[in-house]
């Protein structure tokens, strides 16, 4: 270690730590960009030469409020585009074909999977883990299926589940 860098860990703050900036998540500390309080023998023997942390120093601390700032734009951005498809699937209606009984029982069922592909398939990128559904759809039928897009964003869609048309004829 350089004689200049030993001295910058070496400084004292006010409470008796050394001030980083971590680099990664460090489980009971913190996580990526937090600026927190160690122990200097902490900091020397494990956090910097792990890679896990640096000196915060101002130049350090700027870079940070710039990439945080950057962060804040794209999940902004992100959620917007979220939001516009939320809007743009509810007014949609997925239709499924499936085979069923002369009562109108499925042979199989439709899941969460099924719905998902129909609804990538008409150009709403849509993953099966965000289709929230009470059971498989076992009837033909028309039912209003809930979407959790995002944490902060829900839609709703229409599945009509109909009989295949080698069936119907």
């Amino acid at each position: 270690m350089t004689r200049k860098a030993h001295t910058r860990i070496r400084s004292k703050d006010h409470q008796g730590g050394v001030e980083l900036l971590l680099a990664e998540n460090v489980p009971d500390l913190g996580t990526q960009g937090d600026i927190v309080r160690v122990k200097r023998g902490y900091a020397r023997n494990y956090l910097i030469p792990q890679g896990l942390a640096t000196v915060a120093t101002d130049t350090n601390k700027r870079m940070v409020e710039v990439h945080r700032s950057r962060q804040a734009e794209q999940v902004a951005l992100q959620l917007t585009q979220i939001k516009k498809l939320a809007d743009d699937v509810a007014k949609y209606s997925v239709t499924i074909d499936a085979n069923a009984t002369d009562e109108g029982h499925l042979y199989g069922s439709v899941v969460a999977a099924d719905i998902s592909k129909s609804l990538i398939a008409a150009g709403y990128p849509v993953e099966p883990d965000a289709v929230i559904l009470d059971g498989p759809l076992k009837e033909l039928g028309m039912y209003t299926v809930k979407l959790q897009l995002h944490p902060e964003v829900a839609a709703e869609v229409k599945v009509w589940v109909v009989p295949s048309a080698s069936i119907a004829s």
